[in-house]
């Protein structure tokens, strides 16, 4: 993984409110910590680092404390609104360090037809040297039928790297479709539970009819039925 240069200034300024004016000032607050040092607190420029952080587990190349210095984004926050960085924790890496982070997997190929594919896993949890992080692994699913599943050891990842996360994990596996009918009862269900009031559809007024008629025409002239359908006699009027 190439690495990417980004400048960085040491932050004094701490709390919420010096959060507020790094960000208005188009920088993002950061921390660097990790090999048994004391954190190092600096601000970044925003958009540098955006755009950086396209990049999965991107190798970043700061100037701190007059050394340069190779760190990963260990956790971002964002804002959960408008999406902007708010801060980001970094840690340090050495060149030949083994590392682990999560790597993104991605599908491809078409499964067999009336196969809902389940993806269950989107990252995978793997060891690597720090400057050799693979960008992810993609898994084939061409001619994934009903039944048929992928677990993480299956997976095949490149070399250098060795899987962390539970082999036993299934990835991807394939599911039998829904039917045109299991997908109104789950919403019916679910509309049912959210208390929305659903209109019968035409069938459903045409079947209902045809049982009320069906149910009144087994009793007698002059006669009535009972809510079990059972005939009763009319009173008759003097």
């Amino acid at each position: 993984m190439a690495e990417v240069r980004i400048s960085s200034e040491p932050r004094t300024e701490f709390g919420k409110g010096g959060a507020r004016r790094t960000r208005r000032a188009g920088k993002v607050p950061a921390v660097v910590y990790g090999h048994g040092r004391n954190p190092v607190h600096i601000s970044l420029p925003g958009h540098d680092l955006m755009r950086a952080l396209k990049t999965p587990n991107v190798l970043l190349s700061l100037d701190l404390e007059g050394r340069s210095e190779l760190v990963l984004p260990k956790a971002v926050q964002r804002d959960p609104i408008k999406g902007f960085l708010e801060h980001v924790d970094l840690v340090l890496v050495r060149r030949g360090e083994k590392v682990t982070v999560e790597i993104p997997v991605t599908l491809s190929g078409a499964a067999a037809p009336d196969t809902l594919v389940d993806h269950q896993l989107v990252t995978l949890a793997v060891e690597a040297e720090a400057t050799h992080i693979p960008g992810g692994v993609e898994i084939s699913i061409e001619g994934l039928v009903v039944g048929q599943h992928i677990t993480a050891a299956d997976v095949t990842l490149p070399p250098g790297t060795t899987l962390v996360s539970d082999g036993a994990h299934i990835v991807v596996q394939g599911l039998a479709a829904p039917t045109a009918e299991q997908l109104d009862a789950e919403l019916a269900e679910a509309e049912a539970e959210v208390g929305i009031e659903r209109e019968p559809t035409d069938e459903e007024e045409a079947t209902a009819a045809a049982s009320e008629a069906e149910a009144a025409g087994g009793a007698e002239p002059g006669e009535s039925t009972d809510s079990a359908g059972v005939p009763q006699a009319q009173p008759t009027q003097s």
